[in-house]
């Protein structure tokens, strides 16, 4: 393997599970509480998929987007009212927001006991961090590319998706503000593959698999992906028209910090 510390993201990749990567972020936004005056930061913005949402719910309020890769805030375009390229880890508010919202960003984001108080002191007295993290790693789907990717090509790169267990957050959190923390299994329906491969490799690859595959050589990528293709049929079975059924586990929590 080579460094794969630097990822580089494809909205293209990305959009083509939209839909489903959605639906998490509106339930997040339907669990906000009464936010206090002030900006929205979308920090991990993305190509801007949440923006519309955002706007609709709070409308009047200055919306700032927030993302480290180029090619996503390109591909946002004039979603927000202002984009910042920045790392999430080193990104500062110039203005203190009513609400911080990351939608499936901050697993890609290492140091969580120090971020989460960071972000949680620079809202305004009463805003809301509202947070929600993929918290699959452990099922097959996303298992399976660790564990095949250290068997075929050697130690895994830096940098792969990684979340606290439940109960670290509250206890990290619930000295520091209002705290909800909830789970929610997700059963999707995944397209078919136009190359005829499993759904659940396409749909992986776009995000958790990325860093692995950004760090191999194009004959290892191959050599990955074939095996890949070939274990996840047995927890992933593929339907007659191509589809599959795919249950995909995730985190939320929203904190308000104290007035």
């Amino acid at each position: 393997m080579t460094d794969g510390t630097q990822i580089s993201w494809d909205p293209g990749t990305y959009n083509r599970f939209r839909g489903q990567r959605l639906r998490p972020a509106i339930d997040l936004l339907r669990a906000l509480p009464t936010l206090p005056e002030g900006c929205v930061v979308d920090l991990g913005c993305g190509p801007g998929a949440i923006s519309g949402a955002l706007r609709a719910l709070l409308p009047g309020r200055r919306l700032v987007g927030v993302d480290a890769s180029a090619e996503m805030l390109a591909d946002a375009g004039d979603a927000y009212d202002d984009l910042v390229q920045a790392d999430i880890a080193e990104w500062a508010a110039q203005e203190a927001p009513a609400l911080i919202f990351s939608n499936a960003a901050l697993q890609w984001v290492g140091g969580h006991d120090l971020l989460l108080p960071r972000l949680l002191d620079s809202l305004a007295p009463g805003g809301v961090l509202a947070v929600q993290v993929p918290h699959q790693n452990n099922a097959p789907s996303h298992r399976m590319w660790r564990t095949l990717a250290e068997e075929l090509c050697g130690p895994l790169p830096e940098g792969l998706p990684e979340v606290l267990k439940p109960a670290q957050y509250h206890h990290l959190l619930s000295p520091l503000g209002v705290l909800s923390l909830w789970e929610t299994e997700y059963y999707q329906v995944l397209p078919p593959c136009e190359d005829g491969g499993n759904p659940v490799r396409r749909f992986t690859e776009g995000t958790y698999a990325r860093p692995i595959l950004q760090a191999l050589s194009e004959a290892e990528q191959a050599r990955l992906i074939a095996a890949y293709e070939e274990v996840v049929r047995s927890a992933y079975p593929v339907s007659d028209n191509g589809s599959v059924l795919f249950p995909f586990r995730r985190m939320f929590f929203t904190v308000i910090r104290p007035a």
